[in-house]
């Protein structure tokens, strides 16, 4: 019990500290290009701040300068305030191709009232049905919360506000694919999708709120950055031997352990490794090292 409530502590002074501090990090000006949405991404605070927009035309999106082969990438977002059902707000990575991999943050709006969902996926070599979804602990509408990738040789984690939620390890000698070849870009996108968002596409889009808008700042990355060479990345000698290189190693360690199992026993309301009825013929071979874990 003790232990318990000094985990529980822990964690309240954890949120309160994030929620207090906010840093800004990389400028969106030097690192992104808004590639869509017809003026409805806009600049803002000198390139500190980014807000997407949506209504009935066209909705928008942006995406990073650089490419990458493994990343420590935090991302700070307010997302759509209000009934935000049908909405969409995407955070993902991904390289080109019919075998395009692929790790995903989408956040799907709902009805005033009830909570947004935390959706996440990875796809390796084009298949992705790896859909675990969460409940966050927070109204993300509030305030703006980190959202973070680290995406390295040995493993996949998602977190939020500095609390892991999911781990994808590099499973590789049990026969699953792990994105560790093919040089994925950050994209950013607020879209429509009422027909699959909400419930199922029960509920749709009330484009009498529109337009709609969410917001992202504080971007922040750690990684190997493709050349232009197309041969290799700036993740030389030199860099994997100094300090700033940590998370190219980095994995769950006990602590961190703890706090998923708490987010999965509290927050978790989808998880693709326990749905019989999508795989009746028996689960993806990852699942029975994802339900060790």
């Amino acid at each position: 019990m003790a232990s318990t409530l000094a985990r529980s502590s822990l964690l309240a002074l954890f949120l309160i500290a994030t929620s207090m501090v906010c840093f800004a990090a990389n400028n969106f000006n030097k690192d992104f290009d808004i590639t869509w949405g017809d003026g409805r991404g806009k600049l803002l605070n000198n390139g500190d701040l980014l807000t997407l927009s949506l209504d009935k035309i066209s909705g928008s999106g942006f995406q990073s300068k650089n490419e990458y082969l493994f990343a420590k990438i935090d991302m700070q977002l307010k997302l759509v305030p209000g009934n935000s059902a049908g909405t969409v707000a995407s955070y993902y990575l991904s390289s080109q191709g019919p075998t395009h991999d692929e790790i995903d943050y989408e956040f799907l709006g709902n009805l005033s009232g009830d909570p947004y969902i935390i959706h996440t996926n990875v796809y390796t070599q084009g298949k992705g049905e790896r859909e675990q979804q969460f409940y966050p602990w927070f109204d993300p509408t509030a305030d703006f919360h980190t959202y973070s990738i680290l995406w390295n040789p040995k493993c996949i984690i998602f977190s939020v506000d500095g609390i892991p939620i999911r781990e994808f390890k590099n499973m590789e000698s049990m026969g699953v694919p792990f994105p560790k070849k093919q040089r994925m870009r950050l994209y950013n996108s607020l879209w429509d999708a009422e027909d699959w968002a909400t419930r199922g596409g029960l509920v749709k889009t009330d484009w009498t709120k529109a337009p709609f808008t969410a917001c992202y700042r504080n971007f922040n990355v750690n990684g190997c950055i493709w050349t232009d060479s197309g041969a290799s990345t700036t993740c030389g000698p030199s860099y994997l031997h100094s300090s700033n290189s940590k998370w190219f190693t980095q994995e769950m360690d006990l602590s961190s352990k703890e706090r998923m199992k708490w987010v999965k026993r509290k927050y978790m309301i989808y998880n693709y490794c326990t749905d019989t009825k999508r795989f009746p013929l028996g689960f993806p071979p990852e699942c029975k090292a994802i339900q060790i874990s």
